[in-house]
């Protein structure tokens, strides 16, 4: 479909294992504990499961037709289910899990190798040593599935480094609004552009030959607030599930072959999500036909029988419900069965065996070692190249074309030296890259912009003079004092709480506007989560959006002003004007963050009531309620300027129809690059459908990343195929015949720079068909 894309990777050898996730108690167990796997009970030979010319589900089921009733159960709750009777005593639950009581586990069967998972949707967590790449969001801003690939592989060769054959990454929850703590975790707003970088990201981590690392994904689903996430319900109606936050996972589970899935906090429609049959049994396996496990978050899970039933494969962390006693207990009240346990520990194990995780010894030392490479740096230095986003660029204020001048740096963000406890280590990666035990603290050793810019102004004689911020008064007479001012602007966020603001943290906004009117040639740095409010936007001719942008970040922000490195990375978000103007309004409704009974948005004292979060915006989320509302954003999806200028012409669509009533359109144009430097465009199509279909704005459905020379052109080619996983001519009909449904009609096709910047626009018309037919 496009120059980037890879062929679908279906090698089938999947997986999951010991302890891990979000939770740096438990990891800290875990590491101490299963450093070193067990010594094999018997020889391969006396174990047929072992046989690796066997299909995984004859494996799966050799082993469970070996495995007493008991040892089936380990792989329910596999804390310890490949270190031979150990006997696990909790002194405390997982996150909102109570205290657990002393667990035994019947003794492994032979030949089980050790298998070890962590988190990793910003690198190799909780144990140090591991390579800081930029946060998922630069990531998606990239749209590069290239480099996606890259640092999966990277991140894939670290964790087999560090004892992990299974990663719980990519994130994939749709960012709705701004507020939510862990949306610098997830890629963006757009399932079509989330589901193409997250199969890309899976394919990689299965592209590690002899070191297998499995992906599992989460947060499923509708997980897009911290605030009650573990008290809320998400009510998303049928269409807006399956048309936005399930959408990605369908588009991975399609392009690509995860071994898992991370059930949510939070309830869907009033069933927690983690015992929600019509989550986890008829959405996920029956209509996405997926065929790995489903496993908890850390202290998800509620129950033992509903979320057996409802298709929970696994229990992470310390055992609580699936421990040996409930769930013998279930079986003697006839709320389970034994064909239910084995089903259960068939998906966990049909996965290691499909995934190739028993088919490879991890190594015997190196978790605590450090496991950084130059490779991976340079990869975490791309990303957070191709990652930044230039929002403005008035009067070509970037990039610095000066020499023999004074440059002033401005910001705490900028420097390695802490002010009030903010440094460029603040800002490197998220609040849970760390190691287990520093609660929550970014452990990155970056290197910071201000050593980076200073070096490289030096190259043009030019002189940096600093300035921490903490003082608006001494900020401002270092940028009066300066030929230019760079200042820099952050937040904060992370998992267990939203933002309580879209301002900029530590004064951020007032510094700002305190320099811009001290130096009419300043120069904003963004390193934030996500969209931000600018009240000070008008002031400054020059903004870069870097996000967190891992330990490379100060080389790449030298590199991008003094324009080294032509910016090209695109919003995988809407920064809005104002708060009213979200799809979701200021907070404090029952949009976010949600009500209670009595109608208050606060939660009572004692109270355990759950959150009612409605998702009463359905499908105008991101661009599309911007699109449907008519609002102006301050900076539409897919925006984002070079140090050139790009020109769009010759569209041509070409239509089929099927005699099946398969559609497809290929879209062809050619883009020139009309500026003086090479740089890389990134060309985005969007589709709107007919009236009939009810369907808000236009939607994504293809994209391409080019590089151009200057006055070069290039014709590039995209196909929208409705047989694609994203249903590009579809939409989910909820009534009479129930499914993905294809209207006859006229559709259009609009092509350009962003959802906002569409040069190129045509119409088609689709034919042929039948009204009842759904695609």
């Amino acid at each position: 479909m496009r120059t980037e894309e890879h062929a679908v990777h279906r090698h089938r050898t999947r997986t999951r294992a010991v302890v891990g996730g979000g939770l740096a108690a438990l990891m800290a167990v875990s590491g101490a504990a299963l450093a070193t796997p067990p010594a094999q009970a018997a020889p391969a030979v006396a174990c047929p499961w072992a046989d690796p010319t066997k299909s995984p589900e004859e494996r799966a089921n050799l082993l469970l037709d070996a495995s007493t009733l008991d040892q089936q159960m380990r792989w329910l709750s596999e804390v310890t289910a490949n270190d031979p009777s150990i006997t696990v005593t909790p002194t405390a639950g997982g996150l909102g899990q109570p205290n657990g009581p002393s667990v035994t586990y019947a003794p492994s069967v032979a030949c089980v190798k050790f298998n070890g998972d962590t988190d990793g949707p910003w690198g190799i967590a909780y144990v140090g040593g591991t390579t800081a790449f930029p946060v998922p969001v630069s990531q998606a801003a990239s749209w590069s599935l290239d480099l996606t690939a890259q640092k999966g592989k990277a991140m894939a060769d670290e964790a087999w480094r560090k004892q992990y054959d299974a990663l719980f990454a990519p994130g994939i929850d749709i960012v709705r609004h701004p507020w939510n703590g862990r949306n610098a975790e997830y890629l963006g707003e757009d399932p079509y552009l989330a589901g193409k970088i997250s199969a890309a990201w899976v394919n990689s981590l299965d592209d590690n030959p002899g070191q297998p690392v499995a992906a599992v994904l989460k947060h499923f689903l509708g997980n897009t607030q911290e605030l009650d996430r573990a008290a809320s319900s998400s009510n998303i109606d049928d269409r807006t599930l399956r048309q936005v936050y399930g959408l990605p996972y369908e588009i991975t589970m399609k392009e690509s072959d995860p071994a898992g899935v991370m059930c949510a906090f939070n309830q869907l429609n009033g069933v927690w999500s983690c015992e929600n049959p019509e989550l986890l049994t008829q959405y996920l396996r029956n209509e996405l036909n997926f065929e790995g496990f489903v496993l908890t978050d850390n202290g998800a899970q509620k129950s033992t029988a509903a979320s057996l039933d409802a298709g929970l494969s696994q229990e992470l962390g310390l055992p609580y419900w699936f421990t040996p006693d409930r769930l013998h207990a279930a079986l003697d009240a006839d709320e389970i069965t034994e064909s239910q346990i084995r089903e259960a520990a068939f998906r966990v194990l049909r996965e290691k065996y499909d995934k190739g995780l028993q088919d490879h010894d991890l190594p015997t030392s190196g978790r605590w070692e450090d496991q950084r490479t130059e490779e991976a740096n340079a990869i975490a230095r791309e990303m957070a190249d191709q990652g930044s986003v230039l929002l403005k660029n008035d009067k070509q204020t970037l990039p610095l074309k000066l020499r023999n001048k004074t440059i002033a740096v401005i910001g705490p963000t900028a420097s390695n030296t802490p002010t009030n406890g903010i440094s460029a280590k603040s800002v490197c990666s998220s609040l849970l890259f760390g190691v287990a035990g520093t609660g929550l603290a970014v452990d990155c050793d970056p290197v910071a912009p201000l050593d980076s810019i200073t070096q490289r102004a030096a190259q043009d004689g030019n002189t940096v003079t600093f300035n921490d911020g903490s003082d608006l008064a001494s900020a401002a007479a270092t940028a009066a004092a300066a030929d230019v001012a760079i200042v820099f602007g952050h937040n904060q966020a992370g998992e267990y709480f939203d933002l309580d603001s879209l301002n900029l943290h530590s004064n951020g906004d007032a510094l700002i506007a305190a320099v811009a009117k001290a130096n009419r040639k300043t120069v904003v740095i963004l390193e934030t989560s996500g969209a931000v409010l600018m009240p000070w936007l008008d002031q400054v001719p020059s903004v870069l959006e870097v996000w967190w942008p891992g330990q490379a970040g100060g080389d790449s922000i030298a590199a991008l002003l003094f324009g080294d490195v032509n910016p090209s990375g695109k919003l995988p978000v809407t920064f809005p004007r104002r708060l009213e103007d979200l799809p979701t309004g200021v907070p404090e409704n029952d949009q976010y963050p949600g009500v209670f009974a009595d109608g208050s948005t606060t939660r009572p004292a004692g109270s355990d009531e759950i959150r009612q979060v409605n998702y009463s915006e359905g499908l105008q989320v991101g661009y599309k309620w911007y699109d449907e509302q008519g609002i102006e954003p301050m900076f539409e999806f897919g925006h984002g300027l070079s140090y050139t200028t790009f020109g769009y012409d010759k569209l041509k669509l070409t239509t089929s129809t099927s005699k099946d009533g398969v559609v497809r359109t290929k879209v062809q144009f050619t883009v020139t690059n009309r500026g003086k430097v090479a740089g890389t465009e990134i060309p985005q199509v969007y589709l709107t459908l007919p009236n009939g279909a009810h369907e808000p704005g236009k939607r994504l459905v293809g994209f391409d990343r080019i590089t151009l020379a200057a006055g070069q052109s290039k014709q590039v080619e995209l196909m929208i195929d409705s047989t694609d996983a994203n249903h590009p001519f579809s939409v989910w009909e909820t009534k009479g015949r129930v499914g993905w449904r294809t209207y006859n009609g006229k559709y259009g096709v609009s092509v350009g720079s962003s959802s906002r910047d569409l040069p190129l626009s045509g119409t088609i018309h689709v034919t042929g068909v039948s009204r009842g037919k759904n695609k």
